[in-house]
């Protein structure tokens, strides 16, 4: 990994600039060029070793959210993965290897809009589902630092 991208990684996995511009006041900190910094991400995408910049936000004061499962049939995954993809109420999925196989959070305006979100998973994809909502928050202020002058507190 070069220079550049080791210090974007390791640099702003948390702090993240919260302007009309992040990826140049990034560029202004590294001393580099806004399309240095985007070129690095772009590569990091493409190589499948990044999925997302971007805040995180505390689901409670941003309206509703849940932790759901869903058994799905191994022949039908990648279909139904898409699918739950495919919801702007879906944050991220991932497979697991347990009956309860793919896993997902949904976030919705309210609890109202997150009940009619999972009662149309429910009908449309005619799977088991759990629906698991948090019930007490835990802050895990998560980094991995990267370098001998790594600024992610370990």
């Amino acid at each position: 990994m070069d220079d550049l991208t080791l210090a974007i990684i390791d640099g702003f996995q948390h702090g993240l600039p919260i302007c009309a511009n992040p990826w140049q006041a990034i560029a202004e900190q590294l001393g580099c060029s806004e399309q240095q910094v985007l070129q690095c991400l772009q590569q990091l995408e493409q190589q499948g070793a990044l999925s997302r910049v971007g805040p995180v936000f505390e689901h409670s004061r941003a309206g509703a959210s849940t932790l759901a499962a869903l058994a799905v049939p191994p022949g039908r995954i990648e279909e139904v993965a898409a699918r739950i993809n495919a919801l702007p109420e879906v944050n991220h999925n991932y497979q697991r290897e347990h009956q309860w196989n793919l896993w997902f959070v949904l976030t919705a305006p309210d609890q109202a809009h997150l009940q009619r979100v999972l009662e149309n998973i429910r009908r449309d994809i005619d799977l088991p589902l759990l629906d698991l909502p948090m019930l007490t928050g835990y802050r895990i202020d998560l980094g991995f630092p990267l370098g001998q002058r790594s600024r992610v507190p370990v």
